[in-house]
């Protein structure tokens, strides 16, 4: 009886592999005869999965949103108790990648940004998750203020803010991979964000 293949666990595993080429040489120096090497499958296999480079690099960087995604949404789920303000907070923290064992995700993630300034099929995915990233905060900036509705507070632009505090993270990623900040730092000005957040929003500091 022929052998079943997982082609969706063979594709994240092939997008791990991209993932770390990437890490490596950049977007531009992954072939698919590589990451078939990297991962340690046939070139057949690779193009089985995807149709052509560009196919993969697509998939892997869904693959990293995802991947960026999921951990903050499992974050969240750990701490279903945790105040909307609190939370808040935390997702930042996760999405601006921060901690030594995110710094590779942040090197790829980064790359696959800059190499999406000069080729548009990247454009979309990276859209796609940054646009998943801002509603989350959408949601508990949302939360968080209906919470302090009853004391009086002014509701800030869920939206506005939204998008203020994903491009704070976003940046912070950058300067702390090219050396300008340290995490402790980002993680203060991160901090002193997320406390002028809450004094709008009428919340006291988690």
């Amino acid at each position: 009886m022929p052998k079943q293949v997982d082609y969706e666990s063979r594709r994240r595993r092939i997008a791990e592999a991209v993932c770390l080429l990437a890490d490596e040489h950049g977007p531009e120096g992954v072939s698919m005869r590589d990451v078939a090497a990297r991962a340690q499958v046939s070139l057949g296999a690779v193009q089985r999965c995807f149709r052509s480079k560009g196919e993969m690099l697509l998939f892997a960087v869904d693959h990293v949103g995802d991947r960026i995604t999921e951990r903050v949404r499992a974050r969240l789920a750990a701490g279903p108790a945790q105040s909307a303000a609190s939370a808040l907070g935390g997702a930042a923290s996760e999405i601006a990648l921060l901690r030594e064992e995110h710094r590779a995700e942040a090197r790829i993630w980064l790359a696959f940004v800059a190499q999406a300034a000069v080729s548009e099929p990247l454009v979309g995915p990276l859209r796609t998750s940054y646009a998943a990233l801002q509603n989350l905060f959408v949601r508990l900036i949302t939360e968080a203020a209906e919470s302090a509705a009853d004391e009086g507070a002014a509701p800030p632009d869920p939206q506005h803010e939204a998008f203020t505090l994903l491009a704070l993270a976003d940046g912070l990623t950058t300067h702390v991979l090219i050396g300008h900040l340290t995490a402790e730092e980002a993680e203060e000005v991160l901090h002193a964000h997320l406390v002028g957040l809450w004094e709008r929003l009428g919340t006291t500091r988690p």
